[in-house]
């Protein structure tokens, strides 16, 4: 088993963010874990995020719906008087307190949206801001142009999408060529050893269009940070539990599989003399197509732990020996893409109309 490190420093490494020229580093700082949701202590959160900037980490992702704001806040507060260091990314779609018209991706949505989260952001713009999940509701034509027009405004620089469908993709990059408009620049899918359906159209698509990338969940949720082993019990205590019982209930037999997975990628990782968390991260880090992998550090004891694997590079045995154990364009759990389109949510968008003497 061969991995490689080159330092111990935790020198970060940079990379282009696609096509835009922007220099991003190989780590992005996932904010989803400050806030109500998870850590709730706003001192904590701050020097989290300041011993990430510290190692050279320079993008922070954070979106108005996690923890209903109040993670926005958190980022704003802590990036007073480093803001201009970093490509600030947000994003809109997820309902916004219980009004139901306070979502989505219409133009109305995105210019009330932008102005809360350039408000909590304490900012006069965003570097990057994505919308966080298709609209089916919403023509993406209507979408594109108000985007447009907020970099038009200078209220963000450029704009990308988060867990869209390959030919969506596509669609949206057909659309800004058609109207003559900017076009977006990111996408932001999952991936990670144990969720690898991205390999199989998403990451290709970006790779011809000159799509920068950003990975969500590259430790699959927890299960490869060795948290769900065999005979554990503390999963039950998990906040991500709570909210997403679907991709962390020991119990589902898509997460059994996930874990009989885990286990034997903690050996291959043992055999190689690397921690599951490091094999796992620098698996992601090293598709060619990847700009930069999104981590969500809950404590700093979790970024100490992740900030290291930029400096691994996986040997091709290692990368076999992977590819064994979760095939490529594999995903163990359907519950790990993100995101599920009508055509599959709703039973009536693939079913005709029955009528009493069909159902004979």
């Amino acid at each position: 088993m061969i991995a490689t490190t080159e330092s111990r420093n935790q020198i970060m490494t940079y990379r282009h963010l696609g096509r835009t020229g922007v220099q991003v580093s190989a780590l992005t700082l996932g904010a989803m874990n400050f806030g109500s949701w998870a850590n709730t202590d706003h001192e904590d959160a701050a020097r989290i995020i300041h011993r990430a900037l510290d190692a050279g980490i320079n993008v922070v992702d954070t979106a108005d719906v996690y923890s209903q704001g109040e993670n926005e806040e958190i980022v704003g507060k802590a990036l007073h008087g480093r803001r201009d260091d970093v490509v600030l990314a947000s994003k809109f779609h997820g309902q916004i307190g219980s009004d139901p018209t306070h979502r989505g991706n219409s133009r109305r949505w995105i210019f009330k949206a932008i102005e809360g989260s350039l408000r909590r952001l304490q900012t006069d713009h965003l570097d990057l801001y994505q919308i966080h999940r298709p609209d089916p509701d919403t023509d993406f034509d209507e979408t594109l142009g108000a985007l447009n027009d907020l970099v038009r405004q200078g209220k963000i620089r450029y704009f990308g999408t988060t867990t869209f469908e390959p030919h969506q993709l596509v669609e949206a990059q057909w659309a800004a060529d058609r109207r003559h408009l900017q076009r977006p620049v990111t996408e932001q899918p999952p991936y990670s050893i144990l969720a690898r359906a991205a390999e199989r159209a998403t990451l290709p698509i970006a790779e011809k269009y000159g799509l920068g990338v950003l990975t969500w969940s590259p430790l699959a949720g927890g299960w490869l940070s060795g948290r769900y082993r065999a005979g554990e019990t503390d999963a039950a205590e998990s906040s991500r539990l709570t909210r997403q019982p679907h991709r962390h209930d020991p119990e589902l037999l898509a997460n059994q599989r996930k874990r009989a997975a885990a286990e034997e990628l903690q050996k291959l990782a043992d055999d190689a003399g690397l921690s599951l968390i490091h094999l796992s991260l620098a698996f992601v880090l090293q598709h060619p197509a990847v700009s930069s992998v999104i981590i969500g550090p809950r404590t700093l004891e979790h970024l100490e732990g992740q900030l290291g694997a930029v400096d691994v590079r996986l040997g091709s045995d290692i990368l076999d020996r992977i590819d064994e154990i979760v095939a490529p364009g594999v995903t163990i759990s359907p519950a790990d893409e993100g995101y599920l389109p009508p055509s599959l949510t709703d039973a009536a968008t693939r079913r005709r109309a029955t009528t009493a003497k069909d159902d004979h």
